[in-house]
């Protein structure tokens, strides 16, 4: 039996490769496409309402995985907000979000055909193609998305607090740190999935989904009641409501 409800057919995500239309970097790992849609819409059926939400990627890197879900589904969204504790790569992360707009992916596109040309390289050209498919796609959609990005410690309710200001995230998405390429940092608890969790929940309305993901292990969320669990390949993820976890206490 399929671990999918939502992504049940397999589509060619070779246009949201890391270094063809998105900008990437070493060290920062890219989330796997299906798998980023399946969990988004697993956690979206959770929410009351079936309107636009707001999404947070709260550790997000290079943005990678907001973009992708952004170009992927922009009807379902109202804004996505991108933070991470640690400053350098949210220029990165700037640079993926400056995409979820047809002039990003124009400017995109103009990028890379000029590339194609000074270098000689078939694959420029190719993800040039790539380009102008994601900005017909986005404008179809419902043109650019809004999005707001800062610095925040996952640990500190009051850093979070700011960059969520005004927003009220419905669906919280985010890769943990899994100690290879990435790193937790700032002042981290004893349970750094138990701590990161209660710090977001008190920024987050009631209603609000959490979706956690990370490699391989069964990831750690007692006392708290997971609204479910998924695991796909070496990826685990749990969904957690944020009324949840504040009513587990610490």
């Amino acid at each position: 039996m399929s671990p999918y409800r939502h992504a049940v057919e397999r589509t060619d995500g070779s246009d949201l490769a890391c270094g063809v239309v998105l900008h990437s970097a070493p060290g920062y790992p890219a989330f796997p496409v299906r798998l980023a849609t399946e969990v988004f819409q697993r956690a979206r059926a959770r929410l009351p309402g079936d309107g636009p939400v707001t999404l947070w990627d709260p550790c997000c890197g290079s943005g990678y995985l907001l973009t992708v879900l952004g170009l992927l589904h922009r009807r379902s969204l109202r804004q996505v907000i991108a933070s991470d504790v640690d400053p350098a790569p949210l220029e990165l992360a700037a640079k993926n979000l400056a995409l979820l707009s047809p002039e990003g992916l124009t400017a995109r596109e103009a990028e890379r055909r000029e590339q194609s040309g000074r270098f000689a390289k078939p694959s420029y050209l190719k993800a040039a193609e790539a380009a102008r498919r994601l900005r017909d796609r986005l404008s179809a959609d419902g043109a650019a998305l809004p999005f707001t990005i800062g610095t925040a410690d996952v640990f500190d309710p009051r850093s979070l607090s700011g960059v969520v200001a005004g927003s009220a995230p419905d669906v919280v998405l985010t890769d943990l740190p899994y100690g290879e390429r990435t790193h937790w940092e700032g002042r981290v608890p004893e349970r750094p999935v138990a701590g990161m969790l209660r710090s977001l929940a008190s920024v987050l309305p009631p209603h609000a989904v959490i979706a956690v993901g990370d490699r391989g292990r069964r990831i750690p969320v007692a006392p708290v009641r997971p609204l479910e669990r998924l695991k796909i390949g070496t990826r685990s993820v749990v969904l957690v409501r944020a009324a949840d976890v504040l009513d587990a206490g610490p």
